[in-house]
């Protein structure tokens, strides 16, 4: 059921589309909607889900669980029960941001497993250049870092959230200072504040152009001197493990497949904190890593959580466009490098192939306006002028200036013949952050009991249609250190039942499949990503029209049933898992989230830009809202793989 909900209003209002299986219909309207099992009419309460949510947590008790087990709080070998079941307290998918800094704190209350995909720095966060937008300045205000957010964010973030999250940020940042995060001061000594597009201060925290990479590390620092932090690397999550309690769904744990041993290991846990990233890779140009194909949002999906806001994906205006380097790299880059936000707000101008200056011909703020803008902007140009990439200057600036801000942009260029001390920059538009995601109450939680979100996976209503730079860090660490107690009493409250693990089916590794197979299976599953991220370029980017939408929608249902049937030609069972599969499964999962939200959407708001609603419908600044749908006839991307129908 796709549905949208009236934002910064007293009462919540409900747009119901009827939704079987995974295809969504046309909307109508309807005076309340049924949200897991209880129809709910005129909740009060400003903040956008945190209400809706709270009915379903007063008074419940923990009946699918075993009272008799009592928690233990010491780390022990108990926890690691046998190689394939492990039983922790927290167990915290992703290894970010939000993640690290969420398992810092909770393990001063009980063990932690930090669930990892890749190695522990393969993250979004390892990959954020600009920095971390918090009021710092004194000439600076909580009121107008809000005022920005909410302007980037077209008027559909929740009010509530900004606030809290402009009025905490401060705090985070010296905490991160405790920890030993450097940050870059200037000659007075104090933080040097940078400013970047939408915003109207001087408020980014950064260290030089790898700013994520330093806080990454300082959190790595702690986590590795923490003893009740045990990191799981090459773990990759496939599917949470739900029961029902009456109408609740509730979380008790993650399946995972050890990508190195091709062992599948099964965590149990009391509290289950997902901050697995982005969905960048439904796209062929991304600057996300190689592990964000929205495995996160499909798993909570799957798993019956509330889904928000898919149809705005944020992307970055200045990838650096390789065709346009003096040399050429040897190899495709797995993901596209950014050029960071930072360069325009440092002075940086945006010419076109005949060296024509062209933002201010599509807004006055220039090179200074916002993301969604400046990337409309470059897409019109490209297409205007049938060119591949625009050019990014920033050589009119002293060359110590910007080799001082941008050395490691400079010597990604360098390394191709490009000095961007001197000549300009290539640039292209790159899928780079989605704005929606699980949707999560002011504290990080899900309407699955035990499931708490942060960081890109969550979609908190902060950034509304819209992301403003360098907000993305900000609401990692704020989320995360919020959804900390009602994490920590969750588990005091709870209890681990040891026999848990065996009330859902294992999943199977192909092993009995052969080598011949597996190696088709994989050669045809890539053809089949690329082929879905085709599709989503083509005809979901950054310019939408809905027959393009519908062919996106009709288009993807094809490709994703004939891969499905030509695995299961193969000999693929639905119960089998390998890496490249289950991603695809993800993939296929989140793509059909954003165009169903994209469809559902009759305006043109943000980064949801569609030429048939060119305008801002202010009848419709409402958030995109997925309610769970009856998996019984969805695909194998739709159903958690404990409730596969075998074929």
């Amino acid at each position: 059921m796709t549905t949208a909900v009236a934002a910064g209003s007293s009462k919540l209002h409900f747009r119901e589309t009827v939704c079987r299986g995974q295809s969504c219909g046309q909307a109508s309207w309807v005076s309340g909607v049924t949200f897991k099992g209880c129809p709910q009419k005129g909740l009060s309460g400003s903040s956008w889900v945190s209400k809706v949510l709270q009915i379903q947590r007063r008074n419940f008790r923990q009946s699918s669980i075993n009272d008799n087990w009592k928690p233990l709080r010491a780390v022990s070998a108990s926890y690691l029960k046998d190689g394939s079941v492990k039983y922790f307290d927290f167990a915290v998918i992703g290894s970010g941001v939000a993640g690290l800094r969420y398992a810092l704190e909770v393990a001063k209350h009980g063990s932690v497993a930090v669930i990892t995909k890749a190695e522990p720095h393969e993250s979004n966060t390892n990959y954020a250049q600009g920095g971390v937008s918090a009021v710092l300045c004194p000439l600076d205000s909580v009121e107008s870092h809000m005022r920005d957010t909410i302007i980037a964010g077209a008027y559909l973030c929740d009010e509530e959230t900004v606030r809290v999250v402009c009025t905490e940020g401060p705090d985070r940042i010296r905490e991160l200072i405790a920890m030993g995060a450097s940050f870059d001061h200037g000659e007075d000594g104090n933080l040097h504040l940078a400013r970047e597009g939408g915003h109207s201060h001087h408020r980014i925290v950064h260290a030089a152009d790898m700013t994520g990479r330093e806080i990454e590390r300082a959190l790595l620092e702690a986590v590795v001197n923490d003893p009740n932090i045990f990191m799981f690397e090459h773990h990759f999550a496939i599917d949470l493990l739900t029961s029902q309690d009456g109408s609740d769904t509730v979380c008790h744990g993650v399946d995972t497949l050890n990508t190195e041993t091709q062992e599948v290991v099964r965590f149990i846990a009391k509290v289950i904190l997902l901050a697995s990233g982005g969905a960048g890779h439904i796209y062929p140009t991304t600057t996300n890593p190689l592990v964000a194909t929205g495995d996160g949002i499909a798993m909570a999906h799957r798993a019956q959580a509330v889904i928000s806001n898919m149809e705005f994906v944020q992307f970055h205006p200045t990838a650096l466009a390789d065709e346009g380097l003096p040399i050429t790299p040897a190899k495709t880059r797995e993901n596209a490098f950014l050029i960071t936000e930072a360069v325009r707000g440092d002075g940086g101008i945006l010419y076109n192939l005949s060296m024509e200056r062209f933002m201010p011909l599509y807004d006055e703020r220039a090179e200074l306006a916002p993301r969604d803008v400046v990337a409309r902007s470059i897409d019109d140009q490209l297409k205007k002028r049938n060119e591949k990439y625009v050019l990014l200057d920033i050589s009119h600036k002293p060359k110590e200036k910007i080799l001082s801000h941008f050395p490691n942009i400079a010597a990604e260029c360098l390394k191709y013949g490009l000095d961007i001390t001197r000549q300009p920059i290539p640039v292209v538009p790159a899928a780079h952050y989605m704005c929606g995601g699980v949707r999560a109450g002011l504290q990080g939680e899900t309407n699955v009991r035990g499931l708490y979100v942060a960081g890109e996976v969550a979609c908190t209503g902060l950034h509304g249609a819209n992301r403003l730079a360098s907000n993305s860090l900000l609401e990692a660490l704020v989320f995360a250190r919020r959804a900390v107690q009602p994490s920590i009493d969750h588990m005091s409250n709870s209890t681990l039942d040891l026999s848990a693990s065996n009330w859902w089916a294992e999943p199977v590794v192909p092993t009995s499949l052969g080598s011949n197979i597996m190696n088709d299976v994989l050669s045809g599953t890539r053809k089949v990503r690329k082929e879905l991220q085709s599709i989503m370029w083509k005809y979901v980017g950054i310019v939408r029209s809905t027959r393009r939408l519908k062919t996106a929608e009709q288009r993807i249902a094809e490709l994703e049933a004939k891969w499905e049937q030509y695995l299961f030609q193969q000999g693929w069972e639905p119960t089998m898992v390998g890496l490249e599969a289950c991603e695809m499964r993800n993939l296929f999962c989140c793509a059909k989230l954003v165009v169903s939200s994209a469809l559902a959407r009759h305006e043109s708001r943000g980064l949801h830009y569609t030429i048939d609603f060119p305008h801002l419908v202010e009848s419709k600044r409402l958030p995109t809202v997925i309610f769970p749908c009856s998996p019984m006839n969805g695909t194998w991307s739709s159903r958690q793989l404990h409730n596969q129908h075998i074929h």
